[in-house]
């Protein structure tokens, strides 16, 4: 089975920008959707489910289902929310904190 992404880039040839994640650097479109960048990156596990364990990635692309959680810079947010920005270090999010309650 290929590992290549199925993802297409809507915009080949624009300015691109360093990140990192997982500690590889990663050349992405600046200023385009993290989530779907990374998507065309050929990242597709973004984080594991706290219960299972089970795999997860980007699903509704508008900040509805957190299936796109990562750590960006030490804070988990949503990469579907957020923009390719340069510098940015990203990890998959830590399943066991993604969902606690900072409280």
């Amino acid at each position: 089975m290929s590992t290549d992404s199925t993802f297409l880039e809507t915009e080949p040839g624009g300015a691109r920008v360093r990140v990192w994640f997982d500690g590889t650097p990663l050349d992405l479109p600046e200023g385009a959707n993290l989530a779907g960048a990374l998507l065309v990156a050929g990242v597709s596990r973004f984080r594991d489910t706290p219960v299972s364990g089970a795999p997860r990635g980007p699903f509704c692309m508008m900040g509805a289902c957190f299936d796109c959680l990562v750590e960006i810079d030490g804070v988990t947010r949503q990469a579907c929310m957020t923009e390719v920005r340069d510098g940015l270090h990203i990890s998959r999010a830590p399943s066991s904190e993604a969902w606690r309650d900072p409280e």
